[in-house]
């Protein structure tokens, strides 16, 4: 029997039939690069594994009057690859907010049906402003000349000789440029100036020449920065010497090494206590950031940090920063420093949230991957919205001039001003440390590798906070909206995504989450993610490694799951059509007919009027009319019936004799995958008594045909209803197809007071 919704939904699949596309469980080929004996078809790294190191020696300088970087550095490069390399190439991102550049040229137009205040002035500073990058100059380790040639964004190198596997090399470069206004020009580093006090905050990030990445897989990662595809950056050994006026306090990627230079007995004394507190203990308190606020020191000082095996390094310094700091002992045995810097702006916010976020963070990242390993942890209150580097992040959230602060983001900017604004993006950008700090993702290449998996883990973290943590990006009902109308898949490059936050961001993070509770189960997913986590830690990951590592050790082929979550955009859209009785007949002609009689019985019969109702029948009135058939019993059980059902038991054996005993009933459930996306399938089934049972099926459900399936129900009493996916955990996008019988739709609507227009017939009136 085809109801309408049937006839509808088998339309739609014999559709899609007539069109064939590839096979929903094909499984992943040339889409994948051949393992090799550097990376293993288990995802892991092999015996040939190889990657480079970059060690610098910087000296900066922060002008404070002039807003610029005065920079000078050494590197030192080591090839370990089994390549020659004739030259290198260098980052110079400074130079991507130039109005010449690539990154500038390439951005669409605004939308002038909604033009915010700060969109138009970020066109017209950034229309105006140049960081005039300038290189003072360009030498090989023994100060000679270095032949080199600026392309863009990069920098190459022309080194003197093939640099051979095994051998390394170094080279000098001095530069300086302008520093933007971080509030104006958001390109995740700058300063904010206060107008009120005439003091600056400087968050100064991917500030000095940074090597690009030589890999396995890319060659020479010299894709230009274009704003969106952040960084691919190779391991190293920094010592870095920041020159500030003598009343900064200054925070940084790695170990201060000078704390008797630059920091008060004081100072350092509750620093050394903060490392055994039971909570933060303030290195600087807000009344003291206060008072060193209202006078600008004439000296200078130079702050010494120190950093082992880390791919960047970024710092932030200010007069304004009032400091907090706890000492937090992972599972690893390594105490961590969990610092937050911020101005008195920042409170009461920041004293509060920041710093037992950080240690949120250190917790429950720990458990998901490994133990924190790094010395420090920091998060700065500046003008940068959210951005991370080694050991240190950026994040902007603020409560408002009046220290208040909302509960919850309601519009695009109240995301600044809400508690659970600041708790959120600590945790992403310090989680930012596993992806991509400690796991060395391609980030100019690959985003989701690196957002997606830091916002999965940061959706537990948060969860962990408190039960009532407003859901943001984890959730599979997050991801509804967005699914059905997503017009890329996750595997795209950087530079090229549209729905940046949606599909990198969202997609990723509730993919992995129906994979971890639905698909695989927490403690299959748990153990396979903590396996590719260790496997790469201070390695570079590519997609196949992820997906190869996962699959190895979960015991599970997930070729299906990534194909459709990650290789193409199908959504989940899942749908209950038909649900079919069936009995089985006893062949017993006494009770089959009996039950036949009782069928009828029960059957509704249509009720029509006559012309002429109280009239007898012509049969009544002409009883000659009546025969046979008037009489006889149709439900009766003839004797050739009888003999029939004796002479089938005869041709029986013992057991198919007890199947036709069988009392079970027999449920045919339709179901359709409406948006294309196979997916487990959860069917929560409420019997006649109230009671409710739970069925999950594999996705391999789908695996004959991917758009339509029966499922039967064996059962010992009626069913009163069925739900597709009850839990919400499948991001499915229309809900309203999942019910059977179908369930009643609730809405509501509004009056208006004003009057209404009138229609065509009022006006014909």
């Amino acid at each position: 029997m085809n109801t309408p919704l049937t006839a509808l939904l088998l339309f739609v699949a014999s559709t899609a039939a007539a069109h064939p596309t590839q096979s929903k469980f094909q499984q992943l080929g040339a889409e994948l690069p051949t393992a090799t004996d550097v990376r293993t078809a288990s995802g892991r790294p092999g015996p040939g594994y190889w990657q480079q190191k970059v060690d610098y020696e910087i000296e900066v300088e922060l002008d404070d009057i002039k807003q610029r970087i005065i920079g000078h550095e050494t590197v030192k490069y080591t090839n370990n690859s089994p390549h020659e390399l004739p030259y290198l190439w260098v980052q110079l991102d400074p130079k991507m907010i130039e109005p010449d550049s690539e990154g500038s040229l390439k951005r669409a137009g605004p939308d002038f049906e909604e033009f915010y205040y700060d969109e138009l002035g970020e066109i017209l500073a950034s229309s105006e402003f140049g960081s005039n990058l300038k290189l003072d100059a360009v030498k090989d380790g023994d100060g000679g000349p270095l032949a080199h040639a600026v392309v863009g964004t990069l920098l190459r190198l022309d080194l003197p000789e093939p640099l051979g596997p095994g051998e390394d090399t170094s080279f000098q470069i001095g530069w300086n440029y302008q520093i933007n206004d971080g509030t104006v020009i958001q390109e995740r580093t700058g300063y904010e100036f206060f107008e009120a006090d005439g003091n600056y905050i400087y968050e100064i990030a991917q500030w000095f020449p940074r090597l690009a990445a030589y890999t396995d897989q890319t060659g020479w990662q010299n894709k230009q920065f274009l704003g969106r595809g952040e960084f691919a950056l190779e391991y190293g050994d920094y010592t870095v010497k920041i020159t500030v006026p003598d009343d900064h306090i200054v925070g940084a990627t790695g170990v201060l090494k000078n704390t008797e230079d630059v920091l008060s007995a004081k100072q350092r004394e509750r620093l050394e206590a903060a490392k055994t507190s039971d909570k933060p203990v303030l290195v600087v308190t807000a009344a003291e950031a206060k008072k060193n606020q209202k006078s600008k020191g004439k000296g200078k000082k130079t702050w010494i940090f120190e950093a082992e095996n880390v791919r960047d390094f970024a710092f932030a310094s200010s007069r304004k920063f009032a400091w907090d700091a706890w000492g937090y002992e992972t599972t690893a045995g390594n105490t961590v420093m969990a610092m937050s810097l911020f101005p008195p702006e920042g409170d009461p916010l920041w004293s509060q949230y920041s710093t037992h976020a950080i240690v949120q963070t250190l917790e429950v990242y720990g458990r998901f991957t490994f133990p924190y390993p790094y010395p420090v942890a920091i998060s700065v209150n500046g003008p940068v919205g959210g951005m991370e580097y080694p050991m240190i992040c950026f994040n902007r959230p603020r409560p408002e001039e009046d220290g208040t602060y909302s509960y919850k983001a309601d519009d695009q900017h109240a995301w600044k001003h809400s508690k659970f604004g600041l708790i959120g993006v600590v945790i992403h950008e310090v989680g930012h440390n596993w992806f991509p700090m400690l796991i060395n993702n391609d980030e100019r290449q690959w985003t989701w590798l690196d957002e997606g998996l830091n916002t999965f883990v940061q959706s537990y973290a948060q969860r962990e906070w408190e039960a009532s943590y407003p859901s943001n990006r984890g959730e599979p009902a997050d991801a509804i909206e967005y699914m059905p109308q997503a017009i890329e898949p996750i595997m795209t490059d950087s530079d090229a995504i549209v729905d940046f936050g949606d599909s990198q961001y969202l997609k990723t993070s509730v993919a992995l989450t129906i994979l971890r509770e639905s698909v695989l189960g927490p403690e299959v997913f748990d153990f396979a993610f903590q396996e590719y986590a260790k496997a790469w830690m201070f390695k570079r990951p590519y997609p196949a490694d992820f997906f190869r590592i996962m699959e190895d050790a979960a015991g599970r082929d997930l070729d299906w799951f990534w194909r459709g979550w990650f290789f193409t955009t199908d959504h989940v859209d899942l749908a209950i059509g038909d649900v079919t009785l069936y009995t089985l007949e006893t062949r017993d002609p006494s009770i089959d007919k009996a039950r036949e009689r009782a069928r009828e019985k029960d059957r509704p019969k249509t009720k029509q009027a006559s012309s002429a109702d109280g009239v007898k029948t012509r049969v009544e009135r002409y009883p000659e009319l009546k025969d046979f058939y008037n009489k006889w019993d149709r439900w009766a059980v003839t004797k050739s019936e009888k003999l029939a059902y004796k002479e089938l038991l005869a041709e029986l054996d013992a057991d198919e004799r007890a199947l036709l005993k069988t009392d079970k009933r027999f449920y045919e459930v339709e179901l359709f995958n409406i948006g294309g996306l196979v997916m487990p399938v959860v069917l929560e089934i409420t019997w006649d008594n109230g009671k409710t049972e739970e069925i999950r099926l594999p996705a391999e459900f789908w695996m004959e045909d991917p758009e339509y399936n029966t499922k039967l129900i064996l059962a010992d009493r009626n069913i009163r209803s069925i739900t597709v996916d009850p839990h919400l955990e499948m991001a499915d996008a229309d809900m309203n197809d999942n019910h059977w019988p179908r369930e009643v739709l609730e809405e509501t609507f509004q009056l208006i007071k004003e009057d209404r227009e009138p229609n065509a017939m009022q006006e014909a009136r």
